[in-house]
């Protein structure tokens, strides 16, 4: 078989198994207007659940990192059973009460076996890279959001309002995806990432090129998990009904062409910039798509540039990471990065509830965007740091 193709053709099911799996991240997010539909659930323990999936997220980073499971272990057969575990605990969300404790703590299993899957996803794919690297990663961060959408599309195609379907479907999806990862075959760059030292964790704010770029990245997630999690309400109050999944599934997973798109122009232009300029327009969304409320048809138009443009940047912010640290300090400098990002989004993903209740969603909304726009001063600003031919 041809290089070429067997490139393709391993890509193309990483990619898909990525999607199917990554199902279970925001499953309890298209849940939540059957559960709110039902009276189970009120917008702040909603918020709870979403938020615990990104705190388990960063406890299973953190692990995952610290005991180096992904270079220990095959990483095929790591991302599997993290997937599996993942498929069963969303699965058993639909045989526990809906926002018990028992309901967070599944959430919390859930983002932490993704652990397993998103970050060992980019090691995978990047084992073929050769001068595509942001076209690499933009591929599986594109997946990561076609999975995330995907849950919101559940219901409308099962034809039920009924929370379950999320969690069942969701759970189904992600154990097809597991046994996909199988039939991966790495390319010839898979090697041992250097290992996670907290002793170098400072490296991250002293060195001026990688505070500027976790600068970047925090503007970035301060904006893109709530957005993500709270889009449906906006637009539940916009079209003025409750079941609104294929929607929320059209404006996220149209993240996934910006992530190709990004990643592409990022492999021949400065990916600070790229990244500067998805940071911008996303800000800008975030401003309008509130005042734009009154015209329906704008607002909705704005919701899909929003969509596409929030997530656009996401694997630049790693990239840039790799390109600036000393090679002995990159695995622990794209833990820092991570950990701080996810734990932000879980902040901000549980006091957008109450940013709403006093502001109204546009009001809140608009606050999602300062994020992006410091952001973007930050990675304009680190620009000029990077080599003339990103790596």
């Amino acid at each position: 078989m041809p290089a070429a193709d067997s490139k393709g053709r391993n890509l193309a099911l990483l990619s898909a198994s990525i999607v199917l799996v990554l199902a279970v991240w925001f499953a309890g997010t298209a849940a939540v207007p059957g559960l709110i539909a039902s009276g189970l659930v009120t917008p702040g323990r909603a918020a709870l659940l979403t938020a615990a999936v990104q705190l388990g997220f960063v406890a299973g980073t953190l692990v995952s990192a610290a005991l180096s499971l992904a270079d220990r272990l095959d990483p095929r057969r790591f991302y599997m059973a993290c997937a599996l575990v993942a498929a069963a605990a969303t699965l058993a969300q639909t045989v526990v009460a809906p926002s018990g404790t028992a309901a967070v703590v599944l959430r919390f299993v859930a983002g932490a076996t993704m652990a397993g899957v998103y970050p060992v996803g980019m090691k995978l794919a990047a084992s073929w890279a050769k001068g595509d690297l942001g076209l690499l990663i933009g591929i599986v961060v594109g997946a990561l959001t076609l999975g995330s959408a995907l849950p919101h599309l559940l219901p409308t195609l099962l034809g039920s309002l009924d929370w379950r379907a999320a969690y069942g479907g969701a759970g189904v999806l992600a154990a097809a995806g597991a046994s996909l990862v199988l039939g991966f075959r790495p390319g010839p760059l898979l090697g041992a990432r250097p290992p996670f030292r907290p002793a170098q964790m400072l490296e991250a704010w002293r060195n001026p090129g990688l505070r500027l770029a976790n600068l970047g990245y925090l503007g970035h997630m301060w904006e893109l998990y709530a957005m993500w999690a709270w889009i449906g309400v906006f637009l539940a109050g916009l079209l003025g009904r409750p079941q609104v999944g294929a929607w929320v599934f059209g404006v996220l997973a149209a993240g996934a062409l910006g992530c190709v798109l990004a990643g592409w122009a990022a492999d021949r232009w400065n990916r600070a910039r790229v990244a500067a300029v998805c940071m911008v327009v996303s800000g800008a969304c975030a401003a309008a798509i509130g005042p734009a409320a009154a015209w329906p048809a704008f607002a909705i138009a704005i919701a899909f540039i929003w969509g596409f443009a929030v997530v656009a940047d996401s694997a630049q912010f790693s990239a840039c990471i790799v390109t600036l640290s000393p090679p002995d300090y990159v695995g622990t400098m794209l833990t820092v990065q991570t950990s701080m990002g996810f734990l932000l989004t879980a902040v901000v993903i549980g006091a957008l509830p109450y940013a709403m209740a006093a502001l109204g969603v546009g009001g809140a909304f608009a606050l999602l965007g300062l994020g992006p726009l410091v952001g973007a001063v930050a990675m304009w600003r680190l620009a000029p740091r990077l080599p003339q031919t990103p790596r």
